[in-house]
């Protein structure tokens, strides 16, 4: 009896093993297929970014720079002639440095991807053009946070060497680790991307257009941008309540990285909510991004 049941465990341990090899093949071509349909994808959007590499540019450099021209090269020549210049303390080009980057990174992440998705889910259903590849559509949601999440690190490329050299009292940079800078420019990248299609998946198509003064400006100016997180201490529970903003991390991250002299969050703690918001933006993107496509 004990012979029998071997042999019968021996000949299922047989069968299984030659299904897994007569699959393996074809799982790896079907992942070869998937990575070719994917880079495809990523081609594609970025044959069309380099038509629009101008107006692209422009966008992201706009914003930063005239707020750095007038409250880091304006304000402090108006106070050596005597007049008041507020947020022009001898730190705030540095303060101002991450803050800048982090709001180029989350700006970009949800242009590259809420108002895409905008056209894209309107009438026309563009969008079915291009679940047609050979991918998984969940797959598709995830090509798109990458694209951003590209075009998010060259924005912050772009907006580092204006906020850098514009101020007038030179901004005090010092990479520690340049592994964690790294760390924190992709990971929020993915999460500006993130929050990008959650924002492009939940919003009607006619009003993407004003979640930006109801939704991003508030976070933007509750991100910790103008100011590191350490100095709410006096007001305990806004300095909780803007936990909540995944660019608190970004800020706080690209703080700890570039200007580790200034208060700064555990860069522990920055990687774990980064993380966490990817995943959690992530999910609510693709999960409404299914949604809006298959329903």
């Amino acid at each position: 009896m004990i012979e029998v049941e071997r042999n019968q465990a021996q000949s299922a341990d047989t069968s299984h093993e030659e299904s897994w090899k007569a699959a393996s093949p074809q799982s790896r071509l079907q992942g070869r297929m998937y990575a070719r349909a994917f880079g495809g994808l990523l081609l594609r959007d970025l044959h069309v970014l380099r038509r629009e590499l101008f107006p692209f540019m422009i966008r992201i450099a706009m914003n930063p720079l005239l707020f750095l021209f007038i409250f880091t090269y304006v304000f402090p020549h108006m106070g050596e002639g005597g007049a008041v210049s507020p947020m022009s303390g001898p730190g705030f080009g540095t303060i101002l440095l991450p803050g800048l980057m982090a709001v180029a990174i989350m700006f970009s992440g949800i242009a590259a991807v809420a108002l895409p998705l905008s056209q894209e889910f309107g009438v026309t259903r563009e969008i079915d053009d291009r679940v047609m590849c050979p991918l998984p559509v969940a797959a598709v949601a995830l090509e798109k946070v990458c694209f951003s999440a590209m075009q998010s690190i060259v924005a912050a490329a772009i907006v580092f060497p204006l906020a850098y050299y514009i101020p007038t009292v030179p901004v005090q940079v010092h990479v520690q680790s340049w592994l964690f800078l790294g760390a924190v420019l992709v990971l929020s990248s993915l999460a500006a991307g993130a929050l990008g299609l959650t924002i492009g998946t939940s919003v009607k198509p006619q009003q993407i257009g004003l979640i930006f003064g109801v939704v991003v400006v508030p976070i933007t100016f509750l991100g910790c941008v103008y100011y590191p997180w350490a100095y709410l201490n006096h007001l305990r529970w806004l300095q909780i309540f803007v936990l909540f903003n995944p660019i608190v991390y970004m800020s706080e991250g690209l703080r700890a990285a570039l200007t580790p002299t200034l208060p700064h969050m555990p860069a522990w703690l920055i990687l774990s909510m980064l993380m966490a918001s990817i995943a959690v933006l992530g999910t609510l993107g693709v999960k409404g991004f299914l949604r809006r496509v298959i329903g």
